[in-house]
């Protein structure tokens, strides 16, 4: 195209000036565009090396399939242990390990790097960012971390107090870190960046306690803030200076009603962020409104965008490009925040490049990449919020009953704990099955009639849960109705191909492999394979600890490896109650295993745990009552509904400190234990308050202890 300019003799130095600034613009732009490409082209060629894991999917389609062949269903019952790294916490394990070149790079809890040996697990370096324990109370699911991102020799990883740090992959030496977020603010990264186009993308969580969400884009080389895309609409007539600003104001805004900005509206992006290098978009995975009952959040009205969505964005600009509502108005805490794969579907006889995504609230969607419409949308777990998805409207058909802000109750067959939680599923072109990650956990959802906002606390809008079921045979029943399960799903055929069922109420992260093989562990704490196209069980490990995080595969000097992060932690397994006796307490750890391996774990501790410690003091009935509620909405999301603590932090009915009232109120309301992540909560509760949390205390350990409960 040639373009022609007129200009008079007086004016020929300043064209000439302009075309030469023009020439060097470009110039600088085409040096800019080919360096950000000389950084990608590994992560692009990522499906060709299969020595390697070099980003949180493997590859930038984030399928979580390794083509490796040597550890098949004909030799996997010889898999053993190679090696094993007890990490320096015992708080939950998310993390998916990175693998370049020989080097593993894993993030484990409270933010911490270590760099290893992929085929001895000896530490090469570590890295830690010493995030602050006081931070701990921002993180709504535990202080978990679930991995970096790797581009041209740099690490990059997002921190609990809201930092994204960048460091030399070689060394561990910090290269720059920036604030992401207000580090005053209830907000904290538990998911992992991810990079492309010469930029790291970043999220963060905090809609449970009411934050406004966002993601950031920022320069890999400097740290330079690139663009930010808000999810969810400010104070109208009010703009953020950013990406988001144009479609906020003349798309989601007439979505939201009432006052939703004075608490935030949520809308966190703190998982599943991808980027499509076919097509050059950016997918995000926007979570729940905050609080979650829509009555409170936007005067129980409008489908609240972009909550509950897939939104796509320029990668190099941040501008909106479409956008998907799973969930219109979502008031479940369903999210779709969980992982979006990437792939080429034959569908009707037609090729299509589609988003295969299975969030909390249970169906299946096979997403179109190039309009954002739904191609199929399918209940993969018994799900009663809604009936089916409108594919000509993209809607689901939901139940009136479900509206629990206005029909003041609902019992959900799955609840917020979600069909599918971030757990990682993976996708084998060889078998055209995705396998899911999947759980059942049944919920009931009360509106709150009196809620009162608590900055900083965990803001649901929802009215305490009932009492626990306290005779064995109701326990037992409650307990029978928690499932987890693994499925293989066949997104061509819309069904369900196997399972394999779980004893616990979750399962970990899925890997599947080129010799038709899909790992995974699970509650309980073993290791399992299973063939990846009938489901038969292969091989199996005992790991001693819960796993949760996703296995990963790679190759060092021609031997085949798969690894494994273990730690019990996370949202559920501080929050929900535990019945089974504590056992002693084993580290994280990671696991890698081949071919005859022969490394054995230390034999697991058998020390018995600390009996209950109920003072002889006597309270007043109305102190324990006022206590259970107390506990109930300020304590039992970290230690357990009604102090029945899984282990992950300590059993209170079991704390020398309930029988002593200067030391609890220490604790409680001083803060002397703030730098292990136990804050104070002088903010919201008085000394009084703290009492009465001690009385309910040892009124639950006067009980076990008189049940001789173990």
């Amino acid at each position: 195209m040639t373009i022609g300019i007129a200009v008079s003799r007086r004016n020929v130095g300043a064209a000439l000036s302009c075309t030469l600034t023009l020439a060097l613009a470009l110039a600088g732009c085409r040096a800019e565009r080919a360096d950000v490409n000389k950084s990608d082209a590994r992560l692009l060629s990522a499906t060709r090396d299969a020595d390697n894991w070099l980003s949180h999917g493997r590859t930038y389609d984030e399928t979580r399939f390794s083509p490796l062949t040597q550890i098949n269903g004909g030799n996997a019952g010889q898999l053993g242990l190679a090696w094993y790294a007890d990490l320096d916490t015992f708080r939950g394990q998310e993390g998916t390990p990175l693998v370049v070149d020989g080097v593993m790079y894993a993030t484990t809890a409270w933010s911490k790097v270590v760099a290893l040996d992929a085929a001895t697990g000896k530490r090469l370096w570590e890295f830690d960012p010493k995030v602050p324990g006081d931070s701990a109370i921002h993180a709504c699911c535990d202080v978990v971390n679930r991995g970096a991102a790797y581009s041209d020799g740099r690490l990059f990883f997002g921190t609990v107090d809201g930092r994204l740090i960048a460091l030399d992959a070689r060394t561990g030496k910090q290269i720059w870190r920036v604030q992401t977020t207000d580090p005053k603010q209830p907000m904290a990264i538990s998911g992992a960046p991810r990079v492309a186009r010469g930029k790291v993308f970043i999220g963060f969580g905090g809609a449970d306690q009411g934050m406004r969400g966002y993601v950031s884009a920022y320069d890999e080389k400097t740290g330079r803030l690139a663009w930010r895309f808000y999810t969810v609409p400010g104070k109208p007539g009010e703009k953020d200076g950013a990406a988001s600003d144009d479609v906020l104001e003349r798309m989601a805004g007439p979505t939201w009603a009432g006052e939703w900005w004075t608490i935030g509206g949520g809308g966190t992006v703190w998982d599943s962020i991808v980027y499509d290098a076919a097509m050059n978009r950016l997918y995000i995975g926007v979570g729940n409104g905050g609080p979650w009952n829509r009555g409170i959040r936007s005067a129980g009205k409008g489908d609240n965008l972009f909550i509950g969505s897939i939104v796509a964005l320029d990668p190099d600009t941040g501008k909106y490009l479409w956008h998907y509502q799973e969930t219109p108005g979502d008031q479940w805490d369903f999210t779709s925040t969980q992982q979006m794969t990437l792939a080429d579907l034959t569908i009707g006889g037609r090729s299509r490049k589609v988003i295969l995504h299975a969030p909390k609230n249970g169906f299946f969607y096979v997403i179109d990449r190039e309009t954002g419409k739904p191609l199929s949308a399918d209940k993969y777990v018994p799900v009663n919020w809604a009936d089916r998805v409108d594919l000509k409207t993209g809607r689901p058909v939901i139940d009136p009953r479900a509206r629990y802000d206005k029909s003041g109750n609902f019992i959900a067959t799955s609840g917020p704990w979600g069909a599918h939680n971030w757990h990682p599923m993976a996708f084998s072109s060889q078998t055209g099955l995705v396998y899911i990650p999947a759980q059942q956990i049944p919920a009931v959802y009360t509106p709150d009639g009196a809620f009162k906002y608590r900055p900083g606390l965990l803001n649901m809008g929802l009215a305490e849960p009932g009492n626990l079921p306290k005779d064995k045979a109701a326990i037992e029943a409650m307990l029978q109705s928690f499932e987890g399960r693994l499925i293989a799903w066949d997104p061509v055929a819309r069904k369900e191909v196997w399972r394999a069922p779980y004893k616990g109420p979750w399962n970990g992260g899925v890997l599947a492999t080129g010799g038709d093989l899909v790992f995974q562990g699970d509650a309980e704490g073993t290791f399992h394979s299973y063939d990846a196209r009938s489901g038969e069980q292969r091989w199996q490990f005992d790991a001693q600890e819960p796993i949760m995080a996703g296995p990963v595969s790679y190759r060092v000097n021609g031997a085949q490896y798969v690894a494994v992060m273990a730690g019990k932690g996370g949202a559920y397994n501080l929050a929900m109650p535990s019945y089974a006796a504590p056992q002693a307490r084993v580290p994280g750890r990671i696991l890698a295993f081949r071919l005859g391996g022969t490394a054995k774990l230390p034999a697991r501790e058998k020390a018995p745990p600390p009996p209950y410690a109920p003072s002889a003091e006597r309270f007043s009935a109305q102190q324990v009552a006022r206590g259970s509620h107390l506990f109930s909405a300020t304590c039992a999301v970290c230690h357990g509904s009604e102090g029945l603590s899984s282990g992950v932090l300590p059993d209170l009915r079991r704390s020398g400190a309930i029988g002593d009232a200067r030391v609890f109120r220490q604790v409680v309301i001083d803060g002397v234990l703030a730098d292990q992540g136990m804050v104070s909560f002088s903010r919201y509760l008085t000394p009084q308050d703290a009492e009465a949390i001690r009385a309910y205390l040892n009124a639950r350990a006067r009980e076990a202890k008189a049940k001789g409960e173990p």
